[in-house]
């Protein structure tokens, strides 16, 4: 059976719709880096993903190629995830959606390395004759975070927020959201299938102890 980062690290992936605290190790990604409004129709975010998919795809099927990497095992493709932020606007302001920074990433698993992720660029490049030059191998170590799941709709994610911070601050952490520690979102639906109000999605923020 593949092995599912989702079931088998379900402190990171499938934490409870009520807040809690984790301390998330450094992880790998695939990432491609861009700006503008998620939603819009052949928009940089939609070919992000795309991107992603594209080497996330080819370092998976590699066992029926010709590279062998080392320590490969069968996986499920990990979900996608975001880091997002705005210029000049502590949290998030979701009624203005074209000004979103983001980093959109697909985690790697622990046994591909730099060469191997190089070795599946250049391999999708030539096999789909697209370029993907946009995406980079992403090292990200978020600490210690304060993480809900959220259900239903994107738009509705402040009111998780909020009850978020509420925890946070019971629990004697303070929010530090900074240039380096961001907004971060992990995406268990497939918006495309699903309808907003079954959407489960994990929302992280960073934070310190209070001095």
């Amino acid at each position: 059976m593949a092995f599912d980062y989702k079931k088998e690290y379900k402190e990171f992936y499938m934490p409870k719709n009520k807040p809690s605290i984790v301390s998330v190790p450094p992880m790998n990604y695939i990432a491609v880096r861009g700006k503008g409004d998620p939603n819009q129709e052949d928009g940089d975010y939609k070919k992000a993903i795309g991107l992603l998919y594209g080497i996330a795809f080819t370092i998976k099927m590699s066992k029926k190629g010709d590279r062998q990497i080392e320590g490969y095992f069968d996986y499920v493709v990990p979900p996608l995830e975001g880091f997002w932020w705005q210029d000049g606007i502590e949290g998030v302001d979701y009624a203005h959606k074209e000004t979103f920074n983001w980093i959109s990433v697909i985690r790697l698993p622990d046994f591909v390395t730099r060469d191997d992720y190089e070795w599946a660029v250049a391999e999708a490049t030539k096999k789909k004759k697209e370029d993907f030059s946009k995406v980079e191998f992403f090292t990200y170590e978020e600490g210690l975070c304060v993480q809900c799941m959220h259900l239903g709709p994107y738009d509705d994610e402040p009111a998780t927020v909020e009850k978020m911070h509420a925890y946070m601050t019971e629990q004697g952490y303070a929010l530090d959201i900074t240039t380096e520690r961001m907004h971060h979102e992990i995406y268990l639906s497939d918006a495309r299938k699903v309808s907003s109000e079954k959407l489960k999605t994990v929302i992280r923020h960073p934070v310190r102890a209070n001095a």
